[in-house]
């Protein structure tokens, strides 16, 4: 949301700087907003597919070494629950247990040792998803005014208090989410439209 917010919203503010006409605005901010969903969306798909693959790769691994070194993988278990604070007596017995059924010890291997929870499942496509709807939604904050205001300078006035109030809004319930200063995060968010904004507007001025 905030790339679909703030890339619309410099280019909008952009081409308000050389034209005097809402229509190639518009469908010039049509464009990007679709480009740019499908874009990140597909980005998105893939990023997950890349994690699931990932993930199925690292655990036919762990059943590799289970079958082919189970001395080694017995004692990386025994290893691990030490770490844990559990005694070595108790560490042996509990590694043995584990050791009892592959399926759990591949999964006490997977998420103790690599670090690693197994994906949701349709995660690539809810991800997808999620992505790209929340760049639509971003992108048409900026780009809407221009539809309802025959003045491109309205427009782009409107355009501004808007999306600034967005990317604010924004960044407060990001930060918050986060867990992050909310005035740094904030901030930041903010910022990051409103320069990029200005600059897009103030290059397009300077080469008009």
């Amino acid at each position: 949301m905030s790339d679909g917010l703030t890339v619309p919203f410099a280019l909008t503010a952009g081409l308000s700087g050389v034209l005097n006409t809402n229509h190639l605005i518009i469908v010039s901010g049509l464009a990007e907003i679709a480009a740019g969903c499908i874009s990140m969306g597909l980005g998105g798909y893939l990023a997950g597919e890349s994690e699931v693959e990932h993930y199925k790769s690292e655990l036919k691994n762990e059943y590799d070494e289970i079958d082919s070194v189970p001395d080694t993988e017995l004692e990386e278990v025994q290893d691990i629950l030490m770490e844990l604070g559990i005694e070595e007596s108790l560490s042996k017995q509990a590694a043995l247990q584990i050791s009892q059924d592959k399926d759990r010890w591949a999964d006490f291997m997977m998420k103790l040792e690599l670090k690693m929870e197994q994906p949701g499942k349709n995660r690539a496509a809810k991800s997808a998803g999620t992505i790209a709807v929340s760049y639509l939604v971003g992108g048409f904050i900026p780009l809407f005014p221009y539809i309802l205001f025959s003045s491109s300078k309205t427009g782009f006035n409107v355009s501004c208090i808007a999306t600034i109030l967005a990317l604010i809004f924004f960044g407060y319930f990001k930060s918050k989410m986060t867990g992050e200063p909310v005035l740094k995060g904030t901030l930041k968010i903010a910022l990051t439209g409103i320069v990029a904004a200005s600059a897009a507007y103030l290059l397009a001025k300077a080469v008009s």
